[in-house]
């Protein structure tokens, strides 16, 4: 079974891949339309076969959609970061040209080496590829493929902009209508943050929030956690209870951020002076989960357990810990010994008639 951040980026690059497919495979069709019982290509005068075509040209597209996925969001994702979407876009362009030049490249010769029967040395093989890339007919298919590319990347950056999450619900229209389900929510709040803002300045501080969001961002992925909202210095999560509670990864998120944040501790200090640490709130139950919006549309998600996970992650202070959940969230979890678990008594919360239990949690 694939780990929910393995499954993550597969599903990233599964859109580069069909969205190749899909392109190839409307211009095999459009090129059939226009040629129709036509035995070569007017323009170069190489042979045309429709049939090998459809069966040979969208198999090698998605596998080449597949490759420029993998490529971007293994290692080019943070290319021109710094730049705007529509430049970063333009520019990446250029670059993943390169790569489907070469696998144009690979498959007019695999495709003339089929026709021809002969073999790599042949001058005809060589002739027919260079009448291919010095003919017009080459530059339309590189302009198509750079439109293809340019949607892939802007799918892309739209993705990583909403949320992969937000993205394929949108899609899918999962929440188009208003919907019932059990989640878990964590409300993860920087501790001091007012102080190291006026002690910093607002813009340095905006800078360490950037930093502070990025470097909490992998243990979000490697646990399956979904980014509900950013709200200045605090970030809420929320999983479904079948992947919070699978291994502890709600709990295993939360310690695996501490860690993350301890591990870039010289890099604070250096660039801003003061190390950042939080207190989080866990609390489990039923949220109203649906699309609102005219103008800008989100996925929001209704119910007191949002109010109430809000409320737990306030009284971190007041019990001197860095993590609280509430008696209901920690009948969901089997600690399995990896932790150690301290009732801490129930509290009265603000806006709730009732006290709630809640409890704190360190690792064995």
């Amino acid at each position: 079974m694939l780990s929910p951040k393995a499954k993550r980026y597969f599903l990233q690059i599964l859109p580069f891949g069909l969205i190749w497919f899909v392109f190839s495979l409307m211009y095999s069709l459009l090129e059939k339309g226009l040629l129709g019982d036509l035995l070569i290509y007017p323009a170069t005068g190489n042979n045309y076969d429709f049939y090998k075509n459809i069966l040979i040209t969208p198999p090698f597209a998605m596998a080449t959609g597949l490759l420029l996925g993998t490529l971007e969001v293994s290692y080019f994702k943070n290319l021109f970061k710094s730049k705007t979407i529509l430049q970063k876009v333009s520019l990446k362009i250029f670059v993943y040209l390169g790569v489907v030049i070469c696998f144009l490249l690979a498959l007019t010769i695999f495709v003339n080496y089929l026709e021809l029967k002969t073999d790599l040395l042949d001058q005809r093989l060589w002739d027919q590829v260079l009448s291919f890339f010095t003919n017009f007919a080459f530059w339309s298919v590189v302009l198509f493929i750079s439109v293809i590319i340019g949607i892939c990347l802007f799918y892309n950056e739209v993705s990583n902009n909403l949320g992969f999450g937000v993205l394929k619900n949108f899609i899918t229209g999962k929440y188009h209508r208003p919907i019932e389900e059990k989640r878990i929510f964590m409300f993860l709040d920087m501790k001091g943050s007012t102080t190291i803002a006026e002690n910093i300045g607002h813009v340095k501080y905006f800078e360490l929030l950037k930093d502070y969001y990025a470097d909490l961002s992998d243990s979000v992925v490697e646990y399956g956690g979904e980014i509900y909202q950013y709200v200045g210095d605090e970030m809420v999560l929320t999983w479904s209870i079948k992947n919070g509670v699978r291994k502890n990864n709600c709990l295993k998120c939360f310690f695996s951020m501490k860690t993350a944040l301890q591990s870039q501790s010289e890099k604070y200090h250096t660039k801003f002076g003061v190390i950042p640490t939080f207190k989080a709130g866990f609390h489990f139950g039923e949220v109203t989960s649906g699309e609102i919006g005219e103008i800008k549309k989100d996925i929001i998600h209704t119910g007191d357990v949002i109010n109430t996970s809000a409320r737990i992650q306030g009284l971190c202070n007041s019990y001197k810990v860095d993590i609280l959940l509430s008696g209901v969230m920690m009948s969901l979890l089997n600690l399995n010994g990896e932790y150690k678990s301290q009732r801490l008594g129930e509290s009265d919360l603000r806006g709730r008639d009732q006290k709630i239990e809640l409890h704190t949690i360190q690792e064995n």
